[in-house]
């Protein structure tokens, strides 16, 4: 493999950085609030399984 001279290698980064096309304003929101809204939708459900989890121990250690 050959070696890549600093100056070479600047411009491969340039030329990839161009091609780079970044989202607009309106989907990074959009992404946003849909990661908000899975967010407190795993929330809740860990929540639940969490609290159900701790009610069967506390349930079974009851019994003992």
């Amino acid at each position: 493999m050959a070696k890549t001279t600093p100056g070479e290698f600047i411009r491969q980064v340039r030329a990839e950085a161009s091609k780079v096309v970044w989202p607009t304003k309106a989907e990074t929101i959009q992404t946003a609030i849909m990661v908000g809204i899975m967010v407190l939708i795993l929330a809740l459900f860990f929540f639940g399984i969490d609290s159900l989890f701790s009610s069967i121990v506390g349930w079974l250690l009851r019994l003992a």
